[in-house]
């Protein structure tokens, strides 16, 4: 299973938003994707979705941008993928082989433990191991 370059640039836009959270001041699309190294279009279209789907809110003016529409703590990153990637739900043919049951119900089971996995993380704990790490990074001159 790999994570699509769609919801990893979604997850890395709202980490910097979270990251910028406590100022209080919407992000500009351009000094997201400056800092995240992300496409200003592509990230343009994410940020419109994630909008859509009550995850960030956009302010308009001179001073505007975008805001996590709630708290960190109160978003984690299922709802993020959902929201990019749609949730998949994946119905089995009456007509289907025990083999090809087998199959589908590993699938089903590792995709449900992927699933609690990132529903465990919330904005607010990616913060945290953020600046964990960071603080923990020696810089030498």
């Amino acid at each position: 299973m790999e994570l699509s370059a769609k919801s990893e640039y979604a997850l890395l836009a709202m980490l910097q938003l979270a990251l910028g959270h406590n100022k209080g001041e919407p992000m500009q699309i351009k000094e997201i994707a400056q800092c995240q190294c992300i496409p200003d279009r592509y990230l343009e279209q994410l940020l419109a979705d994630l909008r859509r789907h009550g995850l960030v809110k956009s302010q308009r003016g001179a001073r505007g941008g975008y805001l996590l529409a709630r708290e960190p703590f109160a978003i984690n990153l299922l709802e993020i993928v959902q929201c990019i990637e749609g949730q998949e739900e994946r119905e089995v043919p009456s007509n289907c082989t025990i083999e090809a049951a087998l199959v589908r119900d590993v699938w089903a089971e590792s995709r449900q433990a992927a699933e609690q996995v990132l529903k465990n993380y919330s904005l607010q704990k990616l913060c945290e191991l953020h600046d964990r790490r960071q603080s923990t990074v020696m810089y030498y001159i």
